[in-house]
Formats: C-alpha cells, sequence, structure tokens
C-alpha cells in the first residue's frame, strides 16, 4: 500500500513527510469498521473540508475584488460541493487507493461520488497536517484549478435565465419553458435540456447538472432572440 501511495504522491505533486497521514486519509470507516486499531478518514476529512472552503474563498476573493458576496458566494458552491470535489477525485484516479470494507467494495463503493469526495477532503486534510499552512494552500490551488476556473466561466453563463426571460417579456412571447433529461449512472450522470418559448424551440444544453444544462440552453436562446 505504502509503495503505491507514493506513486500517488507523484501524481499529486506532493511528499509527505509522515506517510502515515496519508494512508489513514485512504482508510473509509467501513473499512476501519473491519479492522481494529486504525482511525478511518473522518477526522481528516473534516479538518480538509474546512480548508478547502477556505483556499477557494481566498482565491476567488483575490482574483476578482469586484465581485460581490453573492457571486463569490455562487462561485464556491460550484467548486466545493460533492459532485465538483468527485470529479476531481476521479481525474486523480483517488479511488483505486482508497480502502473500503468487503460489503462497501461490493456495492461499487470504490465509484460513489460522496466516499470519492470525502477521500479528497482528507487528502487535503492530511496534506495541512504535513506541512506548513502556505504549502498546502499551494497543492490545493492547484490541484482545484480546472474546477476553479470552470466555475468562472460557469458564472458568466448564470444570469442567461433571467436574461431570456426578461427577452421574451419585452418581446411579448410566452415564458421560457425547459425541458430536462439525463443519462449515465449518478456519479457520472450528464443532463440535456432543451428550451421553448410557445412551440418554438430556441436552445438546448449539456452540463453535469441541470443548472449548467439549463443555463446554456437559455443563452443559446439568448443569442436566437437577439438576433431576430
Amino acid at each position: 500500500m505504502t509503495e503505491s501511495l507514493q506513486d500517488f504522491t507523484k501524481k499529486i505533486g506532493y511528499q509527505f513527510v509522515d506517510m502515515s497521514l496519508l494512508e489513514t486519509a485512504m482508510r473509509h470507516s467501513s473499512w476501519t469498521a473491519e479492522n481494529e486499531g486504525f482511525e478511518s478518514n473522518e477526522r481528516l476529512e473534516f479538518l480538509g473540508d474546512s480548508f478547502i472552503g477556505f483556499v477557494v474563498a481566498d482565491v476567488m476573493y483575490k482574483r476578482h475584488p469586484d465581485f460581490d458576496e453573492g457571486k463569490l458566494t455562487d462561485l464556491r458552491k460550484i467548486v466545493v460541493n460533492t459532485a465538483a470535489l468527485s470529479r476531481v477525485a476521479i481525474k486523480l484516479e483517488l479511488g483505486d487507493f482508497v480502502l473500503l470494507g468487503r460489503g462497501e467494495e461490493a456495492g461499487g463503493g470504490r465509484a460513489k461520488i460522496s466516499i470519492l469526495a470525502n477521500a479528497l477532503e482528507a487528502l487535503f486534510g492530511a496534506i495541512y497536517l504535513d506541512s506548513n499552512s502556505q504549502r498546502a494552500y499551494a497543492v490545493v490551488a492547484d490541484l482545484l484549478n480546472d474546477s476553479i476556473n470552470e466555475a468562472f466561466s460557469a458564472l458568466e453563463q448564470l444570469d442567461a435565465k433571467s436574461q431570456l426571460q426578461e427577452i421574451s417579456a419585452r418581446l411579448e412571447r410566452p415564458m421560457p419553458e425547459y425541458r430536462v433529461t439525463d443519462e449515465g449512472p449518478d456519479h457520472a450522470k450528464m443532463f440535456f435540456a432543451e428550451v421553448f418559448i410557445g412551440d418554438e424551440l430556441l436552445g438546448s444544453g449539456s452540463g453535469r447538472s441541470k443548472k449548467a444544462a439549463e443555463e446554456q440552453a437559455a443563452q443559446q436562446a439568448c443569442l436566437s432572440l437577439q438576433a431576430t
């Protein structure tokens, strides 16, 4: 286990001084319930959750001094949630290293978004304890960088539904109606949205959440109406 975790440290760009912290971060409570004398990753998860919130808030606060509290809150919610964190964990192949109990393993626990997100939080908690706060900040910010950048892009579309509503009203058209479908397993679900004004299909979109798919569809519909 320790040897394979050494390879994992290269992937995350951080070498642990105390490898036992990383080992603890990988122990799900279902495993420790079957193996006495070991601590689960729950306490590290608690610490990592708080640290992630701080890092993301700080990055966003400094990067956009013009954003009010509402926008900053929206940004943080896009990055700091179970689904978003699990996608980071999947990218890092973190699930390959999590220790699970027999029942959880048999039940597909290695692919559960909650287990993956919690393990990522525990990992960040372990990095925080193993290093100083500045080094831990840098590692977490780097590993979440893509998610943070995606959040800024997503925020630019957050007002699309409101804009579409206003344009529809101004043109004396019916209010937009969204029709959403989804595909895929819970841990990798994709949503597809279509927006109609009356019987006319004006936009479609897709995303990892219903909200993201609707926003993309609304943005497309806004462009379509503005072009008429």
